[in-house]
């Protein structure tokens, strides 16, 4: 084991299952403590249970990130706390994905997902940055997606969110910079829930059809990106979005070789 984390502190949100959780496992294994967040107790403590089981240091810390600065405040300050006032690694997780489309978007559920995915990164951001700084620096990861930059005619909504996320990533990549802060993103493709058998296509997998990988990804494939882009190992990338997809957006959809 590597332990290129060893030291290290970290909060994953939504990290009670698939990415998030494959995320807040991977970085306990690699030395970090972890902070595992999420609106599910039983399966935060699951997942802080499988960490300790195999000799890794994590702690579970409820939040509903609803997009309001208070709930972005309230968890950044337990996350704090739990973690003896230092914060080297966030990764903003948490988001959500509503089953509509433009003409049948409401607007509270667009304020829902905004809320969700831009609103309480942003505020979550603001509240743990000043920590960071004092402590000499750390790193910030926000999740995209492949969709931000590849248009469906589905999601148009969620597609929009995820945009706006990898756009605060530059800009904040340029703003914390002065403060020892590396902010990058990572946009997965499709990906598969673990517990799914490898046999069994998973949902969406359809859209991988062509893709150098010609299937959906492990959770375990987002992790290992973001283990990279919190070690040392990344510390010359800045204000980047690293594609974890098999190659959907990099690589032009053949269904026959011509």
């Amino acid at each position: 084991m590597t332990r290129r984390l060893q030291g290290k502190t970290a909060l994953v949100t939504g990290s009670t299952s698939n990415i998030g959780r494959s995320v807040a496992v991977a970085y306990a294994n690699e030395g970090a403590h972890v902070v595992v967040s999420g609106r599910d107790a039983a399966r935060g403590e699951s997942v802080v249970a499988g960490i300790r089981a195999t000799g890794g240091s994590a702690d579970f810390v409820r939040a509903d990130l609803d997009g309001t600065p208070a709930a972005s405040r309230a968890l950044a300050a337990e996350a704090l706390a739990v973690l003896g006032g230092r914060l080297d690694i966030l990764v903003n997780n948490a988001g959500i994905f509503p089953p509509a489309r433009t003409l049948t978007t409401d607007e509270a559920t667009f304020d829902r997902v905004y809320g969700v995915n831009v609103k309480a990164p942003f505020f979550l951001t603001q509240a743990v940055a000043p920590a960071m700084s004092e402590g000499g620096g750390g790193v910030i990861i926000n999740l995209g997606s492949w969709v931000a930059r590849m248009g469906l005619p589905s999601g148009a909504l969620y597609s929009s969110t995820k945009g706006a996320l990898e756009t605060l990533t530059r800009a904040w990549s340029a703003e914390f910079a002065k403060d020892g802060i590396r902010v990058n993103a990572i946009s997965p493709g499709v990906i598969r829930t673990p517990e799914l058998a490898p046999e069994v296509e998973a949902p969406g997998g359809a859209l991988m059809a062509g893709s150098p990988a010609g299937e959906a990804g492990h959770p375990d494939a987002i992790a290992s990106a973001a283990v990279y882009l919190a070690s040392d190992e990344g510390a010359f990338v800045h204000g980047t979005t690293l594609d974890v997809d098999g190659g959907r957006t990099a690589v032009m959809f053949a269904t026959s070789a011509s």
